[in-house]
């Protein structure tokens, strides 16, 4: 098993804690705020019966027990294999990070961020064992939802991604690999992409903000939870993939022309999608409907696992 070193112990790096301390590594985590490393097993406790009431862990004091609060930065990771950055989107604080890391955990551990918005090589070009850095980015939350992109600047040796990647693995996680750095990284791209046309539609009058949501999650959402638009596509005409782009590829030609002139969010657009929005949930609701978020997640994952197992994936 690992020695996992996490730096921050807010929402992301709890979450990571309860990632790699599942799989039976042993965590140390910190964070420079008190109150957040005080209250931060707590927290994970409470997360981890959720979970094992949805069937997803099994002896959550034991898992627990595997993840340590500790005081500095250098007890975290001075002996990690692995250590998870999980600080705010701050790129002086990230350098900063990275090269205190850089010092101050053994030569051979790996330095990863969970940034969802930074490049690598924005945060790691001078750091001395910048070989060993890169991203990898989670989905919140990463015990729920299991992809990790893992981006490398182009100096991150190819031992390194390798290697984060089987960690990864082997903790349960589903890693993919960003080739070549690109803001954004893959997930977010393709949500943006969505996302744009989503606001585009509901600002030309095409469809409610209502009806749209329920397009993704009684539509599109159901077949993406369990596979990607290649495989989509593939089984959606009768002689796969090939045939479905003979058939479609000028319609969705002609819907990308349309598509072509990015438009920025108005605040106009933004403020009537809001005032909908809290309409349908108050404000002071929006944490027991993150809780149901939540809820409905786990019961995804337990049943993703269960097919799994069953079809042998």
């Amino acid at each position: 098993m690992e020695s996992i070193g996490i730096v921050g112990a807010g929402l992301i790096g709890r979450a990571w804690a309860i990632v790699f301390a599942r799989a039976g590594h042993t965590v140390r985590l910190w964070d420079g705020m008190a109150e957040q490393r005080q209250a931060a097993l707590s927290i994970i406790g409470e997360r981890l019966k959720d979970l094992e009431a949805a069937g997803l862990v099994k002896d959550p004091p034991a898992i627990l027990a595997r993840i340590t609060a500790v005081d500095t930065m250098g007890e975290a990771v001075r002996d990690a294999d692995y250590v998870q950055e999980c600080l705010p989107e701050i790129l002086d604080l990230k350098r900063e990070t990275f090269a205190e890391l850089d010092r101050l955990a053994k030569p051979e551990a790996i330095l990863a961020s969970s940034t969802s918005t930074m490049p690598a090589s924005s945060f790691t070009e001078g750091v001395k064992g910048r070989a060993r850095c890169l991203v990898a980015h989670p989905v919140n939350p990463p015990y729920l939802v299991p992809l990790v992109e893992l981006s490398g600047a182009p100096w991150t040796s190819a031992a390194t991604l390798e290697r984060a990647r089987a960690i990864q693995a082997a903790a349960g996680q589903k890693p993919i690999t960003v080739q070549r750095e690109i803001h954004g990284f893959i997930l977010n791209r393709l949500q943006g992409a969505l996302l744009n046309e989503a606001f585009r539609l509901v600002e030309d009058g095409y469809v409610t903000p209502e009806d749209l949501d329920t397009t993704i999650a009684h539509g599109l959402g159901l077949r993406w939870s369990f596979m990607g638009p290649f495989e989509t596509i593939d089984l959606n005409a009768p002689d796969g993939l090939a045939d479905y782009c003979r058939r479609y590829g000028a319609v969705y030609h002609d819907m990308a022309k349309q598509q072509a002139d990015p438009r920025v969010w108005s605040d106009r657009l933004v403020a009537s999608l809001e005032s909908g929005r809290r309409q349908a949930l108050p404000a002071a609701n929006l944490g027991e409907r993150q809780a149901w978020r939540d809820r409905r997640l786990m019961a995804l994952a337990a049943h993703k696992r269960a097919m799994d197992a069953r079809d042998g994936g």
